[in-house]
């Protein structure tokens, strides 16, 4: 299988998908230990929920599980939240803090993945923003992931069910992230700019925008698309049908600023 998958758009709306695939070499998922196995800190059913939102936009889709490797991450797999729990370029540990590995990956391994899986989504990521601001005079990354509402290893409570990352305002234009902030805010859910979650690797990296580069990561908590977080990690369509009118206005609002961003 090939490690990432893009559908080229003409907007200029790019949706990262780093964390949806659950392809596992054999010889990888051999090396898994049951828990590990369950694959449960995959963001299920996020491709499907974004799917046909913003006519146009181009989508950038890892295959492969963040147990390979996190395409989320930094080559040089440094801690985003220093002092805080977190995963790292290869978990060994699920985000409850339990062990996945029977046999964990060697230094020499993770070498060899970072080449074979990371690498290519990154590249390909990379070359996507590059064209879409070719065309456009601007881009806009915006980085789609969902997580379970509680999990105590890793934040207190319940997350609220949108966590909008721009790296404390850094990646993106005020403009950008506030567009986001009031369409998502507006429905009255419990929503939050750059809480617990503001924005992974890939919106840190990317975003710049003084380059007209914008990067805004979404985290949904996963209760607002599936019937249950535990396995068999349904898609509950009624949830999903109300999510996605808000993830669409969201969407169309980012492509009208970010046009407005560049016009004459």
């Amino acid at each position: 299988m090939i490690p990432v998958e893009v559908v080229s758009g003409d907007s200029p709306v790019i949706l990262g998908l780093p964390h949806t695939g659950t392809w596992l070499p054999d010889d990888i998922r051999a090396r898994l230990n049951g828990r590990g196995r369950v694959l449960a800190d995959t963001d299920w059913h996020i491709e499907r929920l974004y799917d046909g939102l913003l006519p146009g936009a181009t989508t950038v889709r890892a295959t492969f599980h963040r147990y390979v490797i996190d395409a989320n991450r930094g080559p040089d797999d440094a801690s985003l939240y220093p002092g805080q729990n977190t995963t790292g370029l290869v978990p060994l540990t699920d985000f409850d803090g339990e062990p996945i590995w029977e046999v964990a990956p060697t230094e020499a391994e993770i070498a060899a993945r970072k080449q074979r899986f990371h690498a290519p989504y990154h590249a390909a990521l990379a070359a996507e923003i590059a064209r879409v601001r070719a065309k456009h005079g601007v881009a806009v990354l915006y980085d789609c992931h969902s997580i379970r509402s509680h999990i105590p290893f890793l934040f207190e409570g319940v997350l609220p069910d949108f966590n909008i990352g721009t790296n404390s305002g850094a990646s993106c234009a005020p403009a950008i992230e506030a567009a986001a902030q009031e369409v998502a805010f507006a429905t009255g859910r419990p929503a939050v700019v750059n809480g617990r979650f503001k924005g992974g690797w890939t919106t840190r990296h990317y975003g710049n925008p003084a380059g007209n580069v914008h990067a805004i990561q979404m985290e949904l908590a996963q209760s607002t698309h599936l019937a249950t977080e535990t396995p068999p990690f349904a898609y509950d369509e009624a949830k999903a049908e109300v999510l996605r009118v808000t993830l669409k206005e969201i969407l169309q609002r980012l492509e009208r600023v970010a046009l407005d961003l560049v016009r004459p």
